[in-house]
């Protein structure tokens, strides 16, 4: 067993490492060395947590601890990358659900304290924990329900949402008040009950196209439950890494939100991502071309940006993108990679897949660095992208993107776009792109479809 001064330090080991870990996650060459951050001082975390003072090491501990082990090591060998945004959901709403199952216990069980005060303390975290922890639990289970597709994409906006919503808030701050003057625990689970039901209605209305807006916000929201409970249990180490995780998916969610021209209190209140009127007529057809006519483009092209979107993941073509990419280079030709804020359903997405397939980090731009050079580039090749490359944000007022920031691919003299089919993106927006006169519609899986072209690029 270890002492209570070790256990401190154990603890405040892993917090610098919880730190350097977030730190590292700035670019991709330090991802890694991040990545190896976070699991020492989570190993270290837990080791000095089950070793530590006030814990009796039984058989219980023990197979919920192996059992916990075994399904994560199966969830990380069967998930794959485009299965991260769902699984991410699925791992915040664990982290909501602990935390109203941790102030439920500690109202269940008697308390003595030796002033006022600290009952009053005590209560406060109970129910402000709960709270945030169930809006958190059903928030995370809607979002995990629209990324894998078993929920529609598209908002449910209720009529008055927002004065239902205030409503549901105003009587979980009457119940609070009732709590805490000896009411009854029947106040605790009634105030439950309304904020499962405020995450629920939450995330249902907001679109498909915001979604890892809504990831990024509902990791904010686990953090600051995961923080909540730790002042419940006396864990300084869970009130630090809780304040870590809630701070910085705040932060995130507010350059996601700047990212796509959203406000960040509309995000909080839910209800955005939807038509705001008839959308915009398109004229034109989609007009397909074959490998064949995609390999003569490139071959007389002198500069190629690849805008890389959710269709490369599902086709998993990031390592024939990335021979092409390097075909292309050796023959001296400019190629670069534009990445939007949001492309694929969690941030970073596309960054982890090229860096996964070797794509040079010096050619991976974002958005803001490279959009003003469309108009200069011979030929855009967008790969399973959507939404992101929609000109209907900036050309059509009523369409649920309006004023979204796009790589402006049709800028570019010739537009080639990777795509199954004639289908809609995820959020089933229309994208008048595909029936520009510059742009001309690659059709079939992307991983085929590309390893059809590179046998015509040698």
């Amino acid at each position: 067993m270890l002492s209570a001064e070790i256990q401190t330090a154990a603890y405040i080991a892993a917090s610098v490492l919880f730190i350097l870990s977030l730190g590292g996650l700035k670019d991709q060459e330090s991802a890694k060395r991040g990545v190896w951050y976070g699991i020492t001082g989570m190993a270290i975390a837990v080791f000095a947590t089950i070793f530590g003072p006030g814990v009796e090491i039984g058989a219980t501990l023990i197979i919920m601890l192996l059992i916990g082990a075994a399904i994560g090591v199966v969830v990380a060998q069967k998930v794959e990358m485009t299965g991260m945004p769902q699984l991410v959901a699925a791992l915040h709403s664990f982290v909501g659900l602990a935390a109203v199952l941790i102030g439920l216990n500690s109202d269940l069980t008697v308390h003595e304290f030796a002033t006022n005060a600290e009952r009053i303390i005590h209560e406060a975290e109970i129910f402000i924990g709960v709270f945030i922890g169930a809006i958190t639990f059903t928030g995370s289970i809607i979002a995990y329900g629209k990324l894998a597709g078993r929920l529609s994409g598209q908002a449910l906006v209720l009529p008055g949402r927002h004065l239902l919503n205030l409503a549901m808030v105003i009587l979980s701050l009457i119940l609070m008040v009732m709590y805490m003057n000896h009411a009854g625990s029947w106040t605790l689970y009634l105030m439950t009950i309304l904020a499962l039901i405020i995450g629920a209605h939450l995330v249902m209305a907001i679109g498909g196209a915001d979604m890892p807006v809504v990831v990024s916000m509902l990791n904010s929201y686990s953090g600051w439950a995961a923080a909540a409970t730790g002042f419940l249990l006396g864990n300084e180490l869970l009130i630090v890494t809780g304040a870590l995780v809630g701070s910085s998916g705040a932060i995130l969610s507010y350059i996601m939100c700047k990212a796509m021209n959203r406000h960040f209190v509309s995000v909080i209140l839910g209800g955005f991502g939807g038509a705001k009127g008839p959308a915009m007529d398109i004229e034109g057809e989609q007009v397909a071309i074959d490998a064949d006519g995609v390999a003569a483009a490139l071959d007389d092209a002198d500069s190629v940006i690849i805008v890389p979107g959710y269709g490369m993941a599902v086709a998993q073509a990031q390592q024939s993108v990335s021979e092409l990419t390097r075909r292309l280079r050796a023959k001296g030709k400019n190629v670069r990679f534009g990445i939007h804020p949001v492309a694929g359903r969690l941030p970073g997405h596309m960054n982890v897949l090229l860096a996964e397939a070797r794509v040079p980090y010096d050619i991976v731009l974002e958005m803001d660095e490279i959009n003003e050079d469309f108009p200069s580039t011979d030929v855009a090749i967008v790969i399973g992208s959507n939404d992101i490359v929609n000109p209907a944000a900036q050309e059509d007022p009523n369409s649920p993107i309006a004023g979204m920031p796009v790589l402006e691919v049709w800028k570019a003299k010739q537009v080639f776009v990777s795509k199954r089919g004639q289908g809609t993106g995820y959020s089933g927006i229309e994208n008048p792109l595909f029936f520009k006169e510059n742009t001309r519609m690659f059709y079939g899986d992307a991983k085929a479809s590309l390893d059809q072209l590179l046998t015509r690029i040698e």
